[in-house]
Formats: C-alpha cells, sequence, structure tokens
C-alpha cells in the first residue's frame, strides 16, 4: 500500500498521514483473509503527486489517495 497526500500543510504530518492511510487499507485487506507477510504499508506525503497541486478539484483531491502496488507475483496452485 503507498500511501500519499497534497502539499497542504506540514511536509512532516503529511508523510504521517498517508502512512495512517496506507495502513488503514492494509488493515482492511487483512481481515478480508489476506496475509499480512504479502503486504507492506508505505507512506510517501506529497512527494509523489500525480497531478499539478496548483487546483482543489483538478489536483489535491486526486492527489490524497492510497495506490496498492504489485512488487511480486505468485501464482500458487489450487488442491
Amino acid at each position: 500500500m503507498n500511501g500519499h497526500t497534497d502539499n497542504s500543510g506540514d511536509p512532516q504530518t503529511n508523510k504521517v498521514l498517508s502512512a495512517k492511510r496506507a495502513e488503514t487499507v492494509m488493515a482492511f485487506l487483512i481481515t478480508r483473509g489476506v496475509d499480512p507477510q504479502r503486504l507492506k504499508a508505505v507512506g510517501f506525503g506529497e512527494e509523489k503527486p500525480i497531478v499539478s497541486n496548483d487546483d482543489e478539484q483538478g489536483g489535491r483531491a486526486i492527489n490524497r489517495r492510497t495506490e496498492i502496488e504489485v512488487l511480486e507475483n505468485q501464482v500458487t496452485e489450487k488442491k
């Protein structure tokens, strides 16, 4: 899980907020049966915007997000 924020506010606070976003999604997936050892939560704060933060609707709101990044794909056979 990768958590992100816009560039409003203190950068360190945004880093903590983005980590909490990622941890919340991770906790949800665990309650749905995903093995916790397969998950990792990282907060990037405002470091990786996908659009400009100059406009609330066109930018900052979109940059406040959580992404699931697949790091490794292991196929397991069903028995």
